[in-house]
């Protein structure tokens, strides 16, 4: 899980200005210098070295077979020659993605693999030709190939002038002086020519070269932006289909958890209120028989079942209150965080600072979120002391429950804090821990504004 936001974080956060990352990683030669021999720089040089062989054959491939494909099509081999080529288009476009993870650190999922209905070679031809995905393979492949002729020549050229240049005085020698040639030859105004021989001159094309060399891999870097935006936005799933099945996800989620609420309030009504319920009738019969030969002990069969019915009656109002509070209704996340936290067994300080009240939803999960925190407050963290903070940052409503406890939770270890990250993604919410061994714990929730 990623660190969550410290301390002093908050007013960063109020500002909507993102998330506290990690502090960088302080180095002592400045990024113009280091740029030349990172391995990042060598990485994306080489991706742009071998895209323009990868993309003459890709283009030529594409085009022929499209080509072929449409020209066909007053025949019916025309239909599943252009499928074919889309499906051959779409196994070039896997290639380019794990090119683009091993070369460039782009981690793009795979598109969703075609499926006729039916399972048959007419039914997948269908679903080949109208899959958004194949065509945009298919225009990547056309598209890309000018861009890699042009960011092969730019990069190739400033790389070899800029080391070339740098390193001149190394392999001056390699002219033959003997043949009256000593350095290399321009040619100036007027046809003149002029040779870089004399100090003077070696040391200004090194300083020429210098400068290249440290310009360079800001230049590779900038042309392979492109090749970035091309690799997501043509090769990698449609933000649709992307989004679709997370909403999916997140309505199995949501199903499950409303089940799983179903059955606890079932559980508490049958084990709690509706046991002692049951135990008040039987109580009551009995001190209905014994009212005539025996009131006093009628009495306090009477008075036991008094008590009964109070405890009955908090059990209900306790199971009322896990389902809805009346007080988060009535008078916002204030109040009912404040209810909460003079029921936690350490003292808590709530701080909420909102300048309006967030969607009714969202306001439910972000109630029902600070209180199971405070409850695993209670029962795990052995604090002495633990603290609420709620603020608006932009469109999105943020959440800090920390304490001075011992630390050690963990959201993959299956606890209930795994479940409460997966309601809290069901709303596209973020659930961020900080919780080193021996503590303190800062617990950072981020839900969007509106739901």
């Amino acid at each position: 899980m990623a660190t969550a936001y410290g301390p002093d974080t908050r007013d960063h956060q109020r500002d909507g200005s993102g998330a506290g990352d990690r502090p960088p990683v302080k180095h002592v030669l400045p990024a113009a210098l280091r740029a030349p021999f990172e391995g990042r720089t060598w990485r994306e040089f080489v991706y742009l070295m071998l895209s323009l062989p990868i993309s003459v054959v890709l283009f030529s491939f594409a085009i022929t077979m499209t080509s072929l494909g449409i020209g066909m099509l007053i025949t019916f081999l025309g239909i599943p020659v252009l499928a074919a080529g889309l499906a051959m288009c779409r196994g070039f476009g896997a290639l380019e993605r794990t090119r683009a993870r091993a070369l460039l650190k782009l981690d793009v999922a795979d598109p969703a693999p075609v499926r006729g209905r039916t399972g048959g070679l007419m039914s997948w031809v269908g679903a080949v030709l109208k899959s958004g995905v194949s065509w945009r393979h298919l225009l990547y492949a056309v598209l890309h190939f000018p861009w890699a002729v042009f960011a092969f020549c730019v990069s190739l050229t400033f790389w070899a002038y800029g080391w070339g240049a740098l390193t001149y005085p190394l392999w001056r020698w390699v002219f033959p002086v003997y043949a009256g040639v000593d350095g290399i030859q321009l040619y100036g105004d007027r046809g003149h020519r002029v040779y870089l021989d004399s100090p003077f001159e070696l040391a200004v094309t090194g300083a020429v070269g210098l400068l290249l060399v440290l310009v360079t891999p800001w230049i590779v870097r900038g042309l392979v932006c492109v090749d970035r935006v091309m690799v997501i936005g043509l090769l990698g799933p449609s933000r649709l289909a992307t989004r679709v099945t997370e909403l999916e996800s997140d309505r199995g989620v949501v199903v499950d958890t409303a089940a799983a609420d179903l059955r606890r309030i079932e559980r508490d009504l049958h084990d709690g209120a509706q046991a002692r319920l049951v135990a008040l009738a039987m109580g009551l019969g009995l001190a209905k028989e014994k009212l005539t030969h025996d009131p006093q002990a009628a009495a306090r069969m009477v008075d036991e079942a008094h008590g009964e019915v109070k405890v009955a009656l908090q059990e209900l109002r306790d199971l009322a209150r896990g389902i809805h509070p009346a007080v988060l209704t009535d008078r916002g996340l204030d109040a009912a965080l404040s209810a909460i936290a003079s029921r936690c067994t350490v003292p808590v300080t709530v701080d909420v600072d909102l300048d309006a009240r967030p969607a009714q939803a969202i306001e439910g999960i972000a109630y029902f979120t600070v209180s199971e925190l405070l409850q695993n407050v209670s029962k795990h963290a052995h604090a002495t002391r633990a603290t609420v903070d709620v603020w608006r940052a932009s469109s999105r409503l943020m959440l800090q429950v920390t304490d001075d406890g011992r630390g050690g939770a963990d959201v993959a270890a299956g606890s209930g804090l795994a479940g409460l990250n997966e309601r809290l993604d069901a709303v596209d919410g973020i659930l961020l821990v900080d919780s080193p061994a021996g503590g303190p714990t800062t617990v950072t929730a981020e839900l969007p504004w509106r739901g």
